[in-house]
């Protein structure tokens, strides 16, 4: 059975959505954020110290979009994901790809130099500029999303929940009031989605059984429940 390695509503928040869109079995096991100090015998298992970390029988995947790509690729075929001969292929890969690449490493510096380091090493001006950066890119998306419900191939993908998931860390980081009108309704249907529910369902559930705070990994390092083991 997969086994996936998960913080609440980290980036291994992608893999376990497309786990429950595409119905198939697997083990949660969750984390204290940030997993490298809260945790350290996960280090053993992913020396570094990140998550997604994603187990099937001998492989291993840190990477959360390219999970995803590896998961409908296990499972074709599924209208999860857009195959080569489809004529929109090429837009699926990127977008698939766009969402962590280009809408959420934007984020994580906001909320390194916004949040997780110590107040004497945060930087409001990168905080600032990299919020920027982050609706300049957001925005590209405004035009296509205007004229259809999905990005790609007429079709919730693979590519809709790494995007999904850039726009779930923006709303966690407070930056949804200043998503465009038709990203903001994309959101909107995505959150709506049966998967996405289930997830959310999924990790709040295993963080109570398994002792851990359910509290976003947004919030920084939070200390684990009194009596959890």
């Amino acid at each position: 059975m997969i086994t996936l390695y998960h913080c609440m509503s980290a980036r291994s928040f992608r893999p376990l959505w497309m786990l429950e869109e595409l119905g198939l079995p697997y083990r949660l096991a969750m984390l204290p954020f940030p997993p490298r100090v809260l945790a350290r015998g996960y280090l053993e298992m992913n020396p570094l110290g990140t998550i997604p970390l994603l187990i099937d029988g001998d492989t291993r995947m840190t990477e959360s979009a390219a999970i995803c790509q590896y998961l409908c690729a296990r499972s074709a075929p599924t209208p999860l994901q857009v195959e080569p001969g489809e004529a929109e292929y090429g837009a699926y890969l990127n977008y698939l790809h766009f969402g962590e690449a280009t809408l959420t490493f934007p984020q994580t510096l906001i909320l390194r130099y916004g949040r997780f380091e110590p107040e004497e090493r945060r930087h409001p001006m990168v905080v600032e500029d990299y919020t920027r950066w982050f609706l300049a890119r957001l925005r590209a998306l405004e035009p296509r999303l205007a004229e259809r419900d999905h990005l790609c191939a007429d079709r919730f993908t693979a590519a809709d929940v790494s995007v999904g998931y850039a726009l779930m860390l923006a709303e966690l980081i407070g930056l949804a009031s200043q998503f465009t009108p038709a990203v903001a309704a994309y959101w909107g249907r995505l959150q709506r989605r049966a998967g996405y529910q289930r997830a959310l369902q999924a990790q709040e559930r295993a963080a109570r059984e398994q002792g851990v705070a359910p509290v976003p990994a947004t919030a920084g390092i939070v200390q684990p429940p009194v009596g959890a083991g």
